[in-house]
Formats: C-alpha cells, structure tokens, sequence
C-alpha cells in the first residue's frame, strides 16, 4: 500500500509540476505572439496579450488544484490538511473567476451579449 501512495504522491507533484509549465510556456507564447505580432496587419494589441496571458494563467490553476486535491486526499487527511486544502481552492477559485472575468468580460453562469434565451 506505502508503494501506492508513493507513486500516487508522485504524480500529484507532477501534476503541479506540469501546472507551473503551462503557465510558463503560456506566458512565453503569448509574449511572443505579442512582440511579433507587428508583422501583420491588426499590430500589437495588449488587450490579446492580456487575454493570452489570463488562459495560460487560468489553466495552469486548474491543473495545480488537481495536484492539490490529488496531493491531499493520498496523504493524511487530517483537518488541518482538508482546511489548508479548502483555503487554496477558495484563492485560486477567486484568481479563476477574477481572470475568467477580465478575459471574456463576464461571469462564467453569464450569457454571452448578443445571445438569445432559449425559449421552452
């Protein structure tokens, strides 16, 4: 069973390695989309180089928090754990809405402008 938990240890930090590299390859691809984005007609735009940023950074929290939970639930789950673990899903579900927000510029549970409801 000790071997089980090690190789699930394991792939809970790479996990949370694998989030840490979406958001820095994330952040690299969209700076360079951004610095060698004069070559084509529309130019800079640094709102598209915000809105990149904020997906990289969004993903790459969603992945940490799987690395968080999966961290969690193998280890000893005590209360303090299972708080420390509530805390950090709490910040970085702020962090995902807050960025969700600046990217498409309204909650996730919003319609999108222009959309229609679908009657019944």
């Amino acid at each position: 069973m000790e071997e089980v938990q090690l190789y699930i240890e394991y792939t809970a930090k790479f996990i949370e390695v694998a989030g840490i590299v979406t958001i820095v390859v994330g952040t690299f691809l969209a700076l360079f989309k951004y610095l060698f984005s004069m070559q084509n007609s529309e130019g800079r735009s640094y709102r598209k180089l915000r809105q990149e940023l904020g997906k990289a950074i969004l993903l790459g929290l969603e992945i940490l928090v799987a690395g968080d939970i999966i961290a969690t639930v193998v280890t000893e789950p005590t209360m303090g754990r299972v708080l420390a673990l509530a805390v950090i899903v709490l910040i970085r579900t702020f962090l995902s809405l807050s960025i969700e927000l600046e990217i498409e510029g309204r909650f996730p549970w919003q319609r999108q402008p222009g959309e229609k409801r679908m009657e019944k």
